[in-house]
């Protein structure tokens, strides 16, 4: 199966081979599912099942081919996933793995892809193709969604997301909003917005940019900007999720 990726509002879905991450820890849970006859390696110990893995809990893995879901936290899912977490940093559960799949055309297909998946943790695989965030307060709903809207498109958010301004359009001091923001989404805003940039950018790594392209495109001053902050983010460098992400 070829390697993919599908980007979506508060869930990214990857499917990979070669994938060998150094150390770290970012925003998103982490869902792996490894193909059943690799020998992949999380913190260094042997795994054949599923796993998940806690928001900003740091893990380093290897996988020579499988799927890996990043999810948002404060979505319908990732509540789901926390749930299942019950407390602990990481969980592994027992799940069969097709070895002869095709790649998926439509999401419906990628759907059934993971339906397995979604058994083994006992899940709606409903979800999937709308992930809805759980955010309560309806000013931060409206700037997630906003944030939302350059996942199809080009990216928005280098030069218009300072808080001062951000808090002016809510109606809300500075203060407040980053406080608010912090007790919705369970992150502050500057690394919340952070992550999203690294969205944009692994948007455009798919969609065959350069990393001077992509680092242009998602508001980084250079490619070396990104370079430092995609690997403090994936564990990996740009050359690394090209190979991931590209291979034919």
């Amino acid at each position: 199966m070829k390697p993919g990726v599908w980007i979506e509002a508060g869930i990214v879905i990857i499917y990979g081979a070669s994938l060998d991450a150094a150390a770290h820890s970012h925003h998103a849970m982490q869902v792996i599912w490894p193909k059943s006859d690799s020998l992949c390696k999380l913190n260094n110990v042997d795994i054949t099942e599923l796993a998940i893995i806690g928001s900003q809990v740091e893990h380093q893995l290897q996988m020579p081919e499988g799927w890996i879901l990043l999810v948002e936290p404060k979505s319908v899912l990732g509540q789901a996933l926390s749930g299942k977490l019950a407390g602990a940093p990481q969980q592994t559960f027992h799940s069969s793995f097709s070895g002869t799949m095709k790649s998926p055309a439509q999401n419906e297909e990628l759907i059934e892809f993971l339906s397995p998946l979604f058994q083994a943790l006992e899940l709606t695989r409903q979800v999937l193709p709308v992930n809805k965030s759980t955010v309560a307060d309806k000013r931060i709903q409206q700037l997630v969604f906003e944030l939302d809207q350059c996942l199809h498109g080009d990216c928005i958010k280098p030069t218009n997301w300072r808080a001062a301004a951000v808090a002016s359009q809510l109606a809300l001091s500075e203060s407040r909003f980053l406080h608010l923001f912090r007790q919705e989404l369970g992150i502050a805003w500057r690394p919340y917005l952070l992550w999203r940039r690294m969205m944009c950018a692994v948007r455009a790594i798919v969609n065959n940019a350069s990393a001077t392209e992509a680092a242009h495109l998602a508001g980084f001053s250079d490619s070396a900007h990104l370079s430092r902050t995609f690997r403090n983010t994936f564990g990996m460098t740009i050359r690394q999720a090209h190979a991931l992400l590209l291979k034919t």
